[in-house]
Parts: structure tokens; sequence; C-alpha cells
């Protein structure tokens, strides 16, 4: 899976566990599958420019992953031409941490 305009190129892990996903901020939703959302604006989560978007299934041998505008609705490029420096650190930093405790992996 590869984020519009991002170099970096993420899987799922193999080692991936359901109370991880729990732990690290995922609903599970009724079909089983979980979904993950979070503002990529350090300065306030609310109304933020720009979310990040994560959807694992419920068997856990895929995911989808997209950044999106404040109110969700359209995919949105936060690399396009670096106007958004603060929203990739952050996207960055909440992708560290899936991988630091084996949701992802960088390929």
């Amino acid at each position: 899976m590869k984020l519009d305009g991002d170099t970096q190129t993420y899987a799922l892990s193999a080692n991936v566990k359901k109370y991880t996903l729990m732990d690290l901020g995922f609903v599970k939703g009724r079909s089983g599958a979980f979904s993950f959302e979070r503002s990529l604006d350090p300065n306030t989560p609310y109304q933020a420019a720009f979310k990040v978007k994560l959807a694992v299934n419920a068997d856990l041998t895929g995911f989808k992953m997209s950044t999106v505008t404040g109110n969700g609705m359209q995919r949105a490029n936060i690399f396009k031409n670096d106007a958004h420096p603060e929203a990739v650190e952050q996207l960055r930093f909440i992708l560290q941490s899936f991988i630091d405790r084996d949701v992802l992996i960088e390929k």
C-alpha cells in the first residue's frame, strides 16, 4: 500500500494481532473489520485540514490506507509540493508507531 504522493510503501505485518490494533486506537466494526481515523493537525484534533484513515479486514490479511480532507469525503495528497510539512510529520509519527508495534512493515 502506498499513499498518494508518498515514496514509502507499507504492508500489513504477518504478526499483527487484534488486541494490538485495539491498543492503538482501532475500532472494531460490525463486520469484524478494524478502522482507524486520526487528525494530522498536531495543534488541534478537531476539524483538521487532513486525516489519516486505515482499515484492516476481519481476518487480518489485508488493509487500506488513505489521507483525506478534514470532512473525510475526499482523498488528499499531503506530500504535494511540500505544502503540509506538519501533516507529513504527524503521519510519519503515527505510521512509525504502527511499525514499532508490528502492525505495519516498510517495504
